[in-house]
């Protein structure tokens, strides 16, 4: 196999507010491959990958014209689903699979494959690495391209994702900057939200501004400890009194 055969298929705007799959890609057509790295843990992945796998079958059907309505069978490709679990240490199941999300028999099931650091310095515990050395000068520089600069340089005395990041770096640096700037963005969001409910000057304000931030966090995480943090920073508001929020708001 050469890289010629690979075609990336990572999706963008599955769903209705923009979210996209990490990295997608078709081998010839005979395989497609969707891998999802988490920093924390959550089963829903495998809705969410049910829902990538299915959008990138339909971009599949449309590209080669195939006819699901005729009476001939059909060719797809054979899906293999990962997710990369790059988090705190934690025990975590081999396998995810759809079925662990509803009770009593179903139709319908797919199964994740769970990988994680095993410390022989394979690719995948050099980019839970590289995610942990991201974080931290992120944390320490913020947004900035002194952040970027200083993971590369890292990775590169740590001989961690070598040589791909050598021949790369300028398009690594753009695709850090271009995450880094997605994130920020949302932290911004995330402080006016906040800020328009306070100006508002009274309680039902309040509670609009509480309510839209816990529905917009939901979007990009499923930790409603984190969320209850963010509501007490930015509301001002007791631990209880932000986790009673957060179950308020979450399904509504």
């Amino acid at each position: 196999m050469t890289e010629a055969d690979c075609k990336l298929v990572t999706l963008e705007h599955v769903l209705a507010n923009g979210v996209t799959n990490d990295l997608g890609f078709q081998v010839r057509d005979k395989l497609i491959l969707l891998v999802e790295a988490q920093s924390k843990f959550s089963v829903n992945i495998a809705l969410r990958m049910l829902l990538y796998l299915a959008a990138t079958y339909k971009e599949y059907v449309d590209d080669h014209k195939l006819d699901l309505y005729g009476g001939r069978p059909v060719s797809i490709p054979r899906p293999e689903l990962y997710m990369i679990y790059a988090g705190e240490p934690r025990e975590l199941p081999e396998i995810l699979r759809l079925s662990d999300m509803y009770d009593g028999p179903g139709s319908a099931e797919i199964e994740i494959k769970v990988l994680r650091g095993m410390g022989e310095g394979n690719i995948v515990d050099q980019y839970i690495r590289f995610c942990e050395i991201s974080d931290a000068q992120r944390k320490q520089y913020g947004y900035t391209m002194k952040a970027v600069e200083e993971t590369l340089r890292i990775c590169s005395e740590e001989n961690i994702l070598m040589p791909f990041l050598a021949s790369r770096q300028k398009e690594v640096r753009d695709i850090m900057v271009t995450l880094f700037d997605q994130q920020h963005a949302t932290e911004i969001h995330e402080y006016n939200v906040a800020k328009d409910a306070r100006q508002e000057g009274h309680q039902e304000g309040i509670e609009k501004g509480i309510r839209a931030m816990v529905l917009t966090l939901k979007e990009f995480t499923t930790d409603k400890v984190a969320i209850a943090q963010k509501l007490m920073k930015q509301f001002e508001l007791l631990p209880q009194a932000a986790e009673e929020k957060v179950e308020l708001y979450w399904n509504s």
